[in-house]
């Protein structure tokens, strides 16, 4: 019986990708690294301090800086990022995902959220939709990120539910692989041959799809 959804955030109910991206180039320019929009491409699903790792190794600046530099360049990005999202408004969210949360919520499914952005409540405030999460978790609460299961088994115990009884949604490789390895019911959102490598039990390329009936009936099979 499905007793609990936990979401993703970026990529699933919204895009703060571009905005991410703009934030991480104007740092990485700023220390000499030519950043561009297909290595942006790997930093997805990934915590803001293991992503400032991979942009060092990809331009050449691995164990330049100490460990305080990194905490510090990590918050000049953060802090653009923060201010970008100020922008953000209900208008936002994806298509049909409020229309999800509203099924979820008239079902008695509890709602959980489980993403690699320490914004995430910052970020569901500025969507108005804080309301419907019975939980978010935070990624300091776990000892590894995504593919690591532990975030969205965080999510689970949070909301008193066996991870046999969750479905999880999300857009990047890693957290399909998170979710599985979490033993839930994955749900991929993106192309069919991307998710389904990474272990998608179901994948819609819109978010339109992810109506209750449809996830209900898939995950009952």
């Amino acid at each position: 019986m499905l007793k609990a959804v936990i979401f993703d955030l970026d990529g699933v109910i919204t895009d703060t990708a571009e905005w991410h991206y703009a934030a991480w180039k104007e740092l990485a320019n700023r220390i000499g690294i030519d950043f561009n929009r297909e290595f942006n491409e790997e930093l997805k699903g990934i915590s803001r301090m293991e992503s400032l790792e991979k942009i060092l190794v990809f331009g050449g600046k691995a164990g330049l800086y100490s460990e305080s530099e990194k905490l510090e360049l990590a918050k000049t990005k953060n802090d653009q990022y923060v201010q970008l999202l100020t922008k953000m408004k209900p208008d936002d969210i994806f298509p049909g995902i409020k229309e999800l949360l509203e099924e979820l919520k008239a079902k008695g499914v509890l709602i959980g959220l489980a993403s690699a952005s320490k914004n995430a409540p910052a970020i569901l405030q500025s969507l108005e939709i804080t309301n419907y999460f019975q939980t978010v978790v935070n990624p300091d609460e776990v000892e590894r990120g995504k593919p690591a299961p532990d975030i969205f088994l965080k999510a689970a115990e949070k909301l008193a539910v066996s991870p046999a009884e969750c479905i999880g949604i999300e857009d990047a490789t890693a957290g399909i692989m998170a979710i599985k390895d979490a033993g839930m019911f994955a749900v991929g959102v993106g192309t069919i041959e991307k998710m389904k490598q990474a272990g998608a039990d179901l994948v819609v390329e819109d978010t339109r799809e992810l109506v209750l009936s449809v996830l209900l009936r898939e995950f009952n099979q």
